[in-house]
């Protein structure tokens, strides 16, 4: 075999396996599971002039495995008060402690959750002019999800933040896209 020959039957070997390697799917354990939106609800509990204040809360998430335990998406949540209102947004990571099993996901699944983005807060004064601000944020806490059948998602979480508070919400979700 001529060595120009040769050069062709190895470049024509290396094409072929990194095109194999490059359609060949993970073992469905190493699959990740479907994206998820979450609805919240709970209370945002924060200190203000020595009293510790409790308001409603109300959110959503969107989280997209990059791994099959690993998960980051973005995140809303709405606080309203008598005087004022708190937006926040954040990009959240979510860390599952226990992967699924055979591509599914485990009945329940406790995790650990970050967040970092934007705290804004709007403040009402009577006879003035609204007050704006707004400033970084920070949450990080901890929760349990059950599976309710092949798609729905009950849950419970709690979060420390910055600007400081003490979150408490129930989640329900949605598992998007194919099981």
């Amino acid at each position: 075999m001529s060595s120009i020959n040769r050069r062709y039957l190895i470049a024509f070997g290396v094409t072929a396996i990194s095109c194999a390697g490059l359609l060949a799917r993970p073992a469905s354990a190493q699959e990740r599971p479907a994206p998820v939106a979450e609805l919240a609800a709970g209370a945002l509990l924060f200190p203000d002039d020595g009293i510790t204040v409790k308001e409603g809360l109300v959110g959503g998430t969107a989280r997209f495995y990059v791994s099959p335990r690993l998960s980051v998406g973005p995140e809303v949540a709405y606080v309203r008060g008598d005087d004022h209102a708190h937006l926040m947004l954040t990009g959240n990571l979510t860390f599952d402690f226990l992967g699924p099993v055979n591509g599914q996901p485990r009945p329940v699944t406790p995790f650990v959750v970050v967040g970092a983005g934007l705290f804004r807060t709007r403040e009402e004064f009577p006879g003035t002019a609204d007050f704006t601000s707004s400033e970084g944020a920070f949450t990080a806490g901890g929760g349990v999800r059950a599976h309710v059948g092949t798609r729905m998602i009950l849950g419970a979480e709690a979060r420390i933040g910055w600007e400081l508070h003490v979150r408490v919400n129930a989640i329900v979700g949605i598992r998007l896209g194919a099981m």
